[in-house]
């Protein structure tokens, strides 16, 4: 039976409404697990949790984020990206509300683990969908934009979090914020296609966005993608960037307000600004490997260098646990998440670039697994090295030279960054 015709308006640009709906997924997904750390202090008086119960806690999400990755790529391969993101999202909006319903330290840990389950699948489901919508040359834009969405959602949160414990209680505003995910469900299920099924995507966009040769590969099994070279390469930059970014959402909140007194309540703005200044990082980011692919620098080159130097700028948060002015500080971190946001848009990425597409949110979700584990192991070390010493300086050290680590061990692992030979 022949495919029928789709009438197509004259011009178009609805790739970017696309992206648009990835970029509030994942505002929603950060608001949703920066509740907690905007409400520690609050809860430590009620559930009288210390630091390393606190880490366990936090701890619980990323293990779970872990474990739910590998299926989390596998069955977004499988099912489609509308299918895939429909289903995580309802897992992680209802999950997102049972904090409200917690009572002590293990069921909070229980309630995070649930979380972690079901977010899993937005990165995943967020790169290959800008796999599938964006030509090779837009994707880390792309990808930047979408990222920025976990700047946004953790501006948002100490935005909200205030106010909506005041007006419906610590557990009401665990439940308020999970309910906002149904709402983007609404959209994602109205406005979501395929490009080619999509009756608003003129025929040149289309043209331009499936410019590149079209794949034969429809699926591409575990035992293939697991053992390359460009899946570890990958996976290990994961692992030495992801734990530094969950330091900053679970703890700085409290790093601030124990270091300098800060009553996050009522002083909002030093974190507003800090992931601001980290908006900045994710969106020119992306901007900038483009850019060094539009003048003429190889795809090996580009996204290389747009890492390295989102690698120095990382670097002077060293600095930081040694400053007593608290706006140095919020400089210093600001820098540093804008120089991680930078690097995670390129990052994520080279799955995209690397494999064809039907692997694309397998090796994702491989990848964010063993960073999320290596984060795991992160936060139980940041409660016991703060709870032991009273220092976070081994912290922000860790936080310095991982990126410069990460990208030295990829290097290694894919010297020329060609496409993997997994077919």
């Amino acid at each position: 039976m022949a495919t029928p015709t789709i009438a197509r308006p004259a011009t178009s640009q609805f790739r970017w409404n696309i992206c648009a709906l990835l970029f509030m997924a994942t505002v929603i997904a950060y608001i949703d697990r920066n509740v907690l750390s905007n409400l520690e202090r609050d809860l430590r008086d009620v559930i009288h949790w210390d630091k390393v119960q606190y880490s366990w806690i936090t701890a619980s999400f990323q293990a779970a984020y872990a474990i739910s990755m590998v299926w989390a790529g596998r069955l977004t391969d499988r099912l489609g990206t509308r299918k895939a993101f429909a289903m995580a999202i309802v897992l992680w909006s209802v999950a997102a509300m049972l904090p409200g319903a917690a009572t002590s330290v293990l069921t909070f840990g229980l309630a995070m683990f649930v979380l972690g389950l079901g977010e899993a699948a937005n990165f995943p489901a967020c790169i290959k969908t800008v796999s599938e919508w964006f030509p090779r040359k837009e994707r880390a834009l792309a990808t930047g934009i979408f990222n920025s969405g976990a700047n946004a959602g953790a501006i948002l949160a100490p935005l909200l979090v205030a106010p909506l414990k005041d007006l419906v209680g610590w557990r009401g505003t665990f439940v308020v914020t999970g309910a906002t995910g149904f709402i983007w469900l609404v959209f994602w299920l109205w406005l979501y296609r395929k490009p080619e099924e999509h009756k608003s995507v003129s025929a040149k966009e289309l043209a331009n966005i499936q410019s590149e040769p079209p794949q034969k590969i429809q699926s591409v099994p575990y035992s293939r993608i697991i053992p390359s070279r460009e899946t570890w390469a990958f996976a290990v930059a994961k692992a030495m960037s992801d734990p530094i970014w969950w330091f900053y959402l679970f703890w700085l909140p409290s790093y601030l307000r124990e270091t300098f007194n800060l009553d996050i309540h009522g002083n909002r703005a030093p974190l507003v600004i800090a992931y601001g200044i980290s908006t900045i990082g994710s969106v020119y980011g992306g901007w900038l490997s483009g850019f060094f692919l539009r003048r003429g620098s190889s795809l090996n080159r580009a996204r290389k260098t747009a890492m390295g130097i989102c690698a120095v700028g990382v670097l002077p948060v060293l600095y930081a646990p040694f400053s007593h002015n608290l706006w140095i500080v919020v400089g210093l971190v600001g820098l540093a998440m804008a120089a991680h946001q930078g690097w995670s848009a390129n990052l994520f990425t080279v799955p995209s670039d690397l494999f064809p597409k039907a692997a694309v949110a397998s090796v994702v979700g491989f990848g964010g697994m063993i960073g999320s584990a290596a984060g795991v192991l992160f936060q139980l070390m940041t409660g016991y090295v703060v709870q032991w010493t009273h220092s976070y300086i081994p912290i922000f050290v860790a936080c310095g030279v991982s990126y410069s680590i990460g990208l030295f061990l990829m290097h290694l692992l894919t010297p020329k960054m060609e496409p993997a030979r997994i077919e």
